[in-house]
């Protein structure tokens, strides 16, 4: 029997929101050990030393080639192509037609009509289904994440962060470190195999994300190990790795905006199975679905935007991008409310909603209200803490007028009524105090990162 649709389980829940805000879907995890040592330490690594995140389960790829694979992706995506050559990289952004985010991933080019889709599955679901629904000489290869796939990915996927990635890349190479710029690759040999590096920084730190095939892995993860105890290198599991995005900036898992009445989405989710898409969490709480979208101004993407090709919402996002009504910022959430709607688990319930540590985010697409003088002004998006500034925080959207650092907000914490989500426990919403800061919130990323 053929798995359910989208566009069936719409129609069984009656609405979208219904349907997301009372999925059994978990928020997403990584499938690797939740810790090596401990959180905070592995946190503090990629901040003084060397971390090393397995990168090689969590992620689907969509292999694209063919003389129209660039084609087919350009016409998807806000980035421009100009001079996108061999051995580069991209943050890969598409939108639906009304300018509203469908999903974001990083397009590796490996060769000359070879590209490599690597993220969360919903804006590479969207490719897939226009290469199959489309007239475009191109193939694709699907390699899903290790919870859905059967047996080993087709590459290993290291990720080195840390003021000592690059000691540690080149004891294990016996080679000078090769100058590579941000988002360029570079190629390796370790343990006499041959690896490709991808200049970038997953926690806004110095690294490289190390891949090849799977088979060559088990001796580069070896290799990189033995050169790592020369400079405190330091395994993160899963647990510090879910906090990472959190120091860069990134949001990891805007809601995909597939269901307006445009004939493509309504033909999208005739096609997309039900379980592609993920459970909605948090305090906002509209019954308009258009109401959880977002832009790619709002999350920080502006400046990816280029209108130098068509592509999908490309008229919409020209009406919006002179003056963009809201903002990325990082939120720093009051201590002492943090504590108190942690410490409510000790008094007499309910209490507040179970902030989990060190990464709160309970839904896979996570939307609280953010408030100034009791009105909605945002959106906190995704909250964890950082050990390295001993700091509970959150990625949001505001509007511009409340997006200066140091401008105090709140956050409303929970959901009211409790949806049936299976992680949500009877409880009250919260307001916890927070302060506006910039994005990303650790220093050296500001610089030398995003700067790049």
């Amino acid at each position: 029997m053929p798995p359910e649709t989208l566009a069936a389980a719409i129609a069984r829940a009656g609405d979208p929101v219904a349907l997301l805000r009372n999925a059994a879907t978990p928020p997403h995890t990584f499938p690797i050990a939740p810790e090596f040592t401990n959180w905070r330490s592995e946190q503090r690594a990629w901040a003084t030393t060397c971390a090393l995140l397995d990168q090689s389960h969590h992620m689907t790829d969509l292999f694209v080639e063919g003389p129209d694979a660039q084609r087919l992706l350009r016409d998807l995506a806000v980035n421009t192509f100009a001079n996108f050559g061999v051995n580069r990289a991209k943050q890969y952004v598409a939108v639906g037609p009304d300018g509203s985010l469908i999903g974001d991933a990083i397009l590796f080019h490996l060769e000359g009509e070879l590209y490599d889709l690597v993220g969360h599955p919903m804006v590479i679901d969207w490719v897939q289904f226009h290469l199959e629904t489309g007239n475009y000489a191109a193939t694709a290869e699907r390699d899903d994440n290790s919870a859905v796939r059967s047996g080993p990915p087709r590459f290993y996927r290291y990720e080195l962060q840390g003021p000592t990635a690059a000691a540690v890349i080149e004891q294990a190479t016996c080679a000078p470190l090769p100058e590579t710029k941000f988002f360029h690759m570079a190629e390796f040999s370790i343990a006499g195999r041959r690896v490709r590096g991808l200049r970038h920084g997953m926690a806004g730190q110095p690294g490289f994300e190390l891949f090849g095939p799977w088979a060559d892995g088990d001796a580069v993860l070896a290799a990189l190990l033995d050169a790592g105890r020369d400079h405190g290198l330091v395994r993160a599991g899963a647990k510090a790795y879910s906090t990472a995005n959190l120091e860069s900036g990134w949001v990891p898992a805007p809601l995909p905006a597939i269901f307006g009445d445009d004939p493509v989405l309504r033909a999208y989710r005739e096609w997309l199975p039900a379980t592609a898409v993920g459970s909605l969490g948090g305090s906002v709480d509209s019954a308009e679905i258009t109401d959880y979208y977002l832009t790619p101004f709002d999350i920080g993407y502006g400046r990816t935007v280029r209108f130098d090709h068509e592509f999908v919402g490309r008229a919409a996002l020209e009406r919006m991008a002179d003056a963009p009504p809201q903002r990325k910022v990082t939120l720093v959430w009051n201590a002492e409310d943090v504590a108190a709607a942690i410490g409510s688990l000790f008094a007499p319930g309910p209490g507040a909603k179970h902030l989990e540590l060190p990464k709160a985010r309970y839904a896979l697409h996570q939307q609280d209200k953010v408030l100034a003088g009791g009105a909605q002004v945002g959106v906190s998006l995704d909250c964890g803490y950082i050990a390295n500034e001993r700091a509970m925080v959150s990625l949001a959207t505001v509007d511009v007028a409340h997006s200066a650092p140091g401008t105090e907000v709140t956050v409303l914490w929970g959901e009211e009524p409790n949806s049936a989500k299976p992680q949500v426990e009877e409880h009250r919403l919260r307001q916890i105090r927070a302060t506006v800061a910039p994005v990303p919130y650790v220093q050296f990323a500001r610089d030398e990162y995003r700067g790049k």
